[in-house]
């Protein structure tokens, strides 16, 4: 059987009876949702205009954090949600919260006192339960300066460390659909909703599939909505977002050697240093966005305002445009912050009803996905049972404590790969995790499109792989080429 007619098949599901719950969005949080619906018995499907994680959850700082800097802000209620999903994540996906040591320098005149660090740190693990990955500390000037070579010693008065996870942003995604699916959800991407509108049993919407140009109408019962930056445009929505913007590089290890994680002050913002094998992860910004959803992108001032900071912390870096080895922009979907700066608007998640069966789901964090998902099939459940639409009247969430993938070798697929399993590793992306097009293989399946350094040369190995898995044919091998410089461009 191709990959076009199980695909037909996995469609087929769609049109058999009607759904318990339909997600719009394969985000990290309607991949949430939809493993937990699936886990409580419900008719589960989701459904994804481009691929799963095209979005915002692909372009993070993939970080799993309680997020130190709300502490200031005052918004204790987000840091202890997020500080205990981070444990809840290492708990059921080890494979995809590992933990992280930051360390965060304190100097003068930056709005970051030693002793309000030190404070800080100490609330941070008491949200955590007193259980975070290890207990902060203090560290003195000169450990400093030991700890992090090159980082500058001028106005330096001490720094604290303290602990939260690295993960793979698009990879938890998937692995949160392929358990959505394996406990009886039906997935499906590049397919696009169109004209939900009511009924008397619940929802009908018309589906529109860009890869067979086919359409086709979806039942359910009730309809979560979860499509992050695009929420405002499918009516019935009633989400009403401000977007945006931020933007990661990525530079060699060699140039900028952090041991850890660092934190650099810059203002009432912060801009991390992130080890990530070879490589560092630096960023991000955080500035208002009102341009395309679809094709979201860098630009030289952001560059700029990342290097500038670095340089300014680690001045003999001496970092340049030509030491950006990749980069990456995403949207930041926030909820009731029309006013203020970026940086100050709350990550908090909202979830309403605006009409019977119709679930708005916006904002909040990758690292609370899970307890967002909860809270959502929760008001489904709810729902449902007001409806008289399910023998369960509550069935309780099972996600903080199920595997993430039980039963399998989660290490397998999940990060850089040796040369020596990359085409097998395509091969099973192809097969198993809904792969389509090129790019979905280096951007989201892999980390290839940003890690590596002879990436022209890898795209064109997989797009021969991936032409062998997919009976591409040559024009079709050369056009997805073609669909991923132009993305590179």
């Amino acid at each position: 059987m191709d990959w076009m007619e199980h695909r037909a098949q996995q469609l087929a599901r769609f049109r058999e009876s009607p759904l318990d719950v339909v997600v719009v969005g394969g985000g990290i949080v309607g991949a949430g949702v939809a493993r937990d619906a699936a886990l409580r018995g419900l008719r589960t499907g989701l459904i994804e205009q481009h691929d799963f994680a095209f979005g915002t959850s692909s372009r993070s700082s993939r970080l799993l954090h309680g997020g130190l800097r709300y502490l200031a802000q005052g918004r204790i209620g987000l840091v202890y949600q997020a500080s205990h999903e981070k444990r809840v994540l290492h708990r059921i996906a080890p494979h995809l919260a590992r933990p992280l040591r930051f360390i965060f320098p304190a100097y003068r005149g930056t709005g970051w006192p030693f002793w309000q660090l030190r404070v800080g740190v100490k609330l941070y693990d008491w949200l955590c339960g007193g259980r975070n990955f290890e207990p902060s500390r203090s560290l003195s000037r000169e450990e400093v300066c030991e700890r992090v070579p090159g980082l500058t010693d001028a106005g330096l008065t001490g720094a604290v460390q303290y602990c939260d996870a690295l993960t793979n942003d698009a990879r938890l995604v998937l692995d949160t659909l392929r358990s959505a699916a394996t406990h009886g959800a039906v997935v499906c991407n590049y397919a696009c909703v169109e004209e939900p509108r009511p009924t008397d049993g619940g929802w009908q919407c018309r589906v529109r599939d860009t890869l067979a140009r086919a359409e086709f109408v979806v039942r359910a019962r009730t309809v979560v909505h979860a499509t992050g930056p695009w929420a405002e445009r499918l009516p019935p929505s009633r989400v009403r977002l401000r977007l945006t913007k931020g933007v990661h590089v990525t530079v060699d290890r060699q140039r900028l050697p952090v041991p850890d994680a660092v934190v650099l002050p810059d203002g009432s913002r912060i801009l991390f240093t992130i080890p990530w094998g070879e490589r560092v992860i630096l960023g991000t910004t955080d500035t208002d966005y009102d341009g395309p959803l679809d094709d979201v992108r860098t630009d030289s001032s952001d560059v700029a305002l990342i290097l500038e900071v670095v340089n300014r912390f680690f001045p003999e870096a001496k970092l340049t445009d030509y030491d950006v080895r990749s980069q990456w922009a995403g949207l930041r979907p926030l909820v009731d912050g029309r006013s203020g700066q970026p940086s100050d608007i709350s990550r908090a998640h909202q979830i309403r009803m605006p009409e019977p069966g119709w679930i708005d789901v916006a904002g909040g964090k990758l690292t609370t996905y899970r307890l967002i998902a909860e809270h959502a099939v929760d008001l489904v459940c709810r729902h449902l049972a007001s409806r008289n639409r399910t023998r369960a009247r509550w069935t309780p969430c099972r996600t903080a404590d199920e595997p993430l993938l039980s039963g399998e070798s989660n290490e397998a697929f999940s990060g850089i790969l040796p040369p020596e399993v990359t085409r097998e590793a395509v091969a099973h992306y192809c097969r198993n995790e809904w792969a389509v097009h090129l790019d979905d293989v280096m951007k989201r399946r892999t980390s290839w499109h940003f890690y590596r350094s002879d990436v022209e040369k890898v795209a064109e190995t997989v797009a021969d792989w991936m032409a062998e898995i997919m009976s591409w044919d040559a024009a079709r091998r050369d056009s997805e080429l073609q669909r991923y410089r132009q993305q590179v461009d």
